[in-house]
C-alpha cells in the first residue's frame, strides 16, 4: 500500500510535536526550523506543536523528585510531548554527534516516547547532520519509539538558504519533506490505532 495514500476523513488530525534541538548561542536553527515549520503546516492531516530546547531549562542532574522550578519546566514541557502522536527533530551535528540539550529532554522523560513515530530533519557541514541522525535511532529505539527512514538533511547548510531564510533551490528539499512527513504520518495512524485498540505495554 503507497504511504501517501489520504487518510479517511473521519480521521482526526497528528498531533506532531517539532523539537528544535539546539540551544547554543548564534545557533542557526531557527532558520531551518522556520523553513521547515512553513512546510509542515501545509501538509494536511497534522496538527504542529513546537518545542524550542534553547527556551527549556531542564538540568542535567536527573530526578525523580524535581524541585518545583524544574517541576514547572516539565509542566509545560511534558505534556507536549505526551500529547503528540509523533515527533519531528529538528538537529545539527556538533562533534559527530547531537546537542547534549536534547539528550537531556529525552532522559527527562520516558512514557512519552513509547509507540510513536520520529521523523529527523538534520543540518551541518559536509555530513549534514546525518552522523547524529544514525545515533539518534539507537537512543529513540531504546526509548520504544518508531524512526522513519528518510530524512530532511542539508549539508553544508548556511550556504543552502538566502538572507530571508529562504532554500535557494528548495525543489528537493520540499519533495524530501513531503516525503519524510507522509511516513510520519503513516505511522503514526497506525500506532494511534494500534493503541486504540491494544495499549502499548512496553
Amino acid at each position: 500500500m503507497d504511504i501517501t495514500t489520504a487518510e479517511p476523513a473521519a480521521s482526526s488530525a497528528l498531533k506532531v510535536t517539532v523539537v528544535v534541538a539546539s540551544n547554543r548561542e548564534g545557533r542557526f536553527a531557527p532558520v531551518v526550523a522556520d523553513w521547515f515549520l512553513a512546510r509542515a503546516r501545509e501538509h494536511q492531516g497534522l496538527d504542529i506543536e513546537v518545542l524550542d530546547l534553547a527556551e527549556a531549562e531542564l538540568p542535567t542532574t536527573i530526578s525523580h523528585n524535581p524541585s518545583p522550578a524544574v517541576a514547572a519546566q516539565l509542566a509545560v514541557i511534558s505534556p507536549k510531548l505526551a500529547d503528540a502522536d509523533a515527533f519531528v527533530v529538528i538537529t545539527p551535528e556538533y562533534n559527530h554527534s547531537f546537542p547534549a540539550s536534547l539528550k537531556n529532554l529525552i532522559d527527562w522523560h520516558y512514557v512519552q516516547w513509547q509507540a510513536k513515530p520520529v521523523g529527523f530533519v538534520s543540518y551541518g557541514g559536509i555530513s549534514g547532520g546525518l552522523r547524529a541522525v544514525e545515533q539518534l535511532r539507537q537512543v529513540f529505539a531504546e526509548m520504544h519509539a518508531v524512526t522513519v527512514r528518510d530524512t530532511v538533511s542539508f549539508h553544508q547548510a548556511h550556504g543552502l538558504f538566502d538572507e530571508d531564510g529562504e532554500h535557494r533551490e528548495p525543489s528537493q528539499a520540499d519533495a524530501a519533506v513531503k516525503k519524510m512527513l507522509d511516513q510520519v504520518a503513516w505511522w503514526a495512524h497506525a500506532l494511534r490505532d494500534a493503541k486504540g485498540i491494544r495499549p502499548y505495554e512496553g
